[in-house]
C-alpha cells in the first residue's frame, strides 16, 4: 500500500501532450480545412509513389517530394493556429511564436535533404541508366501539380507566406523575373501576375511540371531515357535553390540575430533616445526577432541623479515601441564614486591620537619598481599617470595636521588658515634648492609662521 497524494498533479506522458494539444487545435473550425487537406494529402502521395515505382521515373519521384513538402506546409500551418491560441507561460515567458519558426526551418530543411537524396540517386542512375514506363508519367505530373496549386492557393499559410516574402530571391525567381520584365514590356497587363516576383512555391510546381512534359516527350518521341535523369537533376536543383534563403532566414530567426532591414530604423531611434532629457548613456543594446514580424529587444539607459526614472522610461518606451513589440529597458542613476579618509593608529611616543588626525596613505611598492625621482612605477608597460594628487614618495611617513579646528564635513580635515605647529615628514631634496622643501608629498623644516626661518629669527 503506498501513499496517498490528494492534490498531486497526475503525469502526462509524451503522446498524452500531443494528444491533448491536438484536440485543442481540431476543436477550432478553421483547423478543419487544414485536416481535410491533409488527408487528401496523404493519399495523393500514396498514388504519387506507387506510380512512381511502376513508371520508375526518378523525375516524377524528385516532383512527389514536393507534395511531401506541402505535407510539411499543411503541419507547419495548423502550429501556427495552436500558438495562436497559447497564452505565454512562466517556461515560455515569450509566447510559443518560436514554434512556428522551428516548424518552417526543419520543413524547408527537409527539403533539401529530399532534394539531396534526388541528386545521389540521379548521380548513380547516370552509370546505368533503367528504361522509364511513360503510361503513368504524365497523369501523376498533371495530379501533383493541381493538388499543389490548390494547396497552395486555398490556404492561407502565415508562416511560409510572411518567409517567402521576407527571404531573399531565389536564382529560379531572379530568372523568372527577368523574363517577366520582358513579357510585361509586349504585354503590360500581365505585371499584376509576374511582377514584382512571383511566389516561389508556385513557381517551382510550375517549373517542375514543365520539366515533367518534357522528359514526357522526349521520351515518346526517341526513347531518350537519360532526359529523366537530367528532369530529376533540375527539379531537385530548383527545390534546393527555392528553400536555402528559406532556412537561412529562419535559421537566422533562431539565432536571435538583428534584421538587417530594421538597421537603420534601430539606429535613428536609438539617437532620439539619446538625446532625451536626463538620458546620459543609451548601452548593452540588443534587438532580435522573437517570431515573424515580431522585434524584441532590451536596453540599458543611465540616466542623470536628479532625473525622473518614470519619466525617463516613459519616454523611452514611447520611442522604440513603434518599432520592437517586446522591450525591456532597465534604468539606473549615474552613481558618482567618492573617495574617503579613514584614520589609521599611530604610536603613542609619537603623538597623541586626540589631537592629530592622519591622511592614510597607499602602500609603497619595491624599490626596484620605483622611480627615485617621480615616486611612481618606472615600467615601459605602465601608462603615465594623469593626476598625481597626495603620490607618497619613497620611504615617507604619513602627513600629520594638528586638531587645532573643528571637523564641520566629517571628513577628518581642519578648515581654513591654520599655521603648521610641525610636520614630520622625509622626502627627497631637489639639488639646488637645499633641505627646505620635499617633494609632493610633504614639507620639511617648514616654519610656523610667514617670514621665520625654522629656528624662529626673521630672515635678512
Amino acid at each position: 500500500k503506498g501513499t496517498i497524494h490528494l492534490f498531486r498533479k497526475s503525469q502526462r506522458s509524451l503522446v498524452g501532450k500531443l494528444t491533448h494539444e491536438f484536440r485543442l487545435v481540431a476543436a477550432d473550425r478553421r483547423s478543419w480545412k487544414i485536416l481535410l487537406f491533409g488527408a487528401i494529402n496523404l493519399m495523393c502521395i500514396g498514388f504519387l509513389l506507387m506510380w512512381c515505382s511502376s513508371t520508375n521515373s526518378i523525375a516524377l519521384t524528385a516532383y512527389t517530394y514536393l507534395t511531401i513538402f506541402d505535407l510539411f506546409s499543411l503541419i507547419t500551418c495548423l502550429i501556427s493556429y495552436w500558438v495562436m491560441m497559447k497564452k505565454p507561460s512562466p517556461v515560455y515567458s515569450f509566447g510559443f511564436e518560436r514554434f512556428e519558426v522551428l516548424a518552417v526551418f526543419a520543413s524547408t530543411v527537409l527539403a533539401q535533404l529530399g532534394a539531396l537524396f534526388i541528386l545521389k540517386e540521379s548521380a548513380e542512375r547516370f552509370l546505368e541508366q533503367p528504361e522509364i514506363h511513360t503510361g503513368r508519367l504524365l497523369v501523376g505530373t498533371f495530379v501533383a501539380l493541381f493538388f499543389n496549386l490548390f494547396t497552395m492557393l486555398s490556404i492561407r499559410n502565415k508562416p511560409f507566406a510572411y518567409v517567402s516574402e521576407a527571404a531573399s530571391t531565389s536564382w529560379l525567381q531572379e530568372h523568372v523575373a527577368d523574363l517577366s520584365r520582358s513579357i510585361c514590356g509586349i504585354i503590360p497587363g500581365l505585371s499584376s501576375i509576374f511582377l514584382p516576383r512571383m511566389n516561389p512555391f508556385v513557381l517551382i510546381d510550375i517549373a517542375g511540371a514543365l520539366a515533367l512534359c518534357i522528359t514526357y516527350m522526349l521520351i515518346e518521341i526517341n526513347n531518350y531515357y537519360a532526359v529523366d535523369t537530367a528532369s530529376a537533376i533540375a527539379i531537385a536543383l530548383m527545390t534546393f535553390g527555392t528553400m536555402y534563403p528559406m532556412s537561412v532566414y529562419s535559421g537566422k530567426v533562431l539565432l536571435q540575430t538583428t534584421p538587417p532591414h530594421v538597421f537603420g530604423q534601430l539606429d535613428k531611434l536609438l539617437r532620439e533616445v539619446s538625446t532625451l532629457d536626463g538620458v546620459l548613456e543609451v548601452r548593452n543594446e540588443h534587438f532580435w526577432t522573437l517570431g515573424f514580424g515580431n522585434l524584441a529587444g532590451s536596453v540599458h539607459v543611465r540616466i542623470r541623479r536628479d532625473a525622473n526614472e518614470q519619466m525617463v522610461l516613459a519616454h523611452v518606451t514611447n520611442r522604440l515601441y513603434a518599432l520592437v513589440s517586446t522591450l525591456t529597458v532597465q534604468i539606473f542613476k549615474d552613481d558618482w564614486i567618492r573617495p574617503t579618509l579613514s584614520s589609521v593608529p599611530i604610536a603613542n611616543n609619537m603623538l597623541n591620537l586626540s589631537d592629530h588626525h592622519i591622511i592614510p596613505m597607499p602602500s609603497l611598492k619595491a624599490a626596484d619598481n620605483l622611480n627615485p625621482v617621480t615616486s611612481t612605477p618606472a615600467k615601459p608597460s605602465s601608462p603615465p599617470p594623469e593626476f598625481s594628487f597626495n603620490t607618497p614618495g619613497k620611504n615617507v611617513n604619513p602627513v600629520i595636521l594638528l586638531n587645532t579646528q573643528t571637523r564641520p564635513y566629517g571628513l577628518g580635515l581642519n578648515h581654513g588658515s591654520t599655521p603648521y605647529s610641525s610636520v614630520i615628514n622625509q622626502g627627497f631634496g631637489i639639488p639646488g634648492m637645499g633641505a627646505t622643501q620635499g617633494f609632493r608629498t610633504g614639507f620639511t623644516n617648514v616654519p610656523s609662521r610667514y617670514g621665520t626661518n625654522t629656528r624662529g629669527q626673521p630672515r635678512p
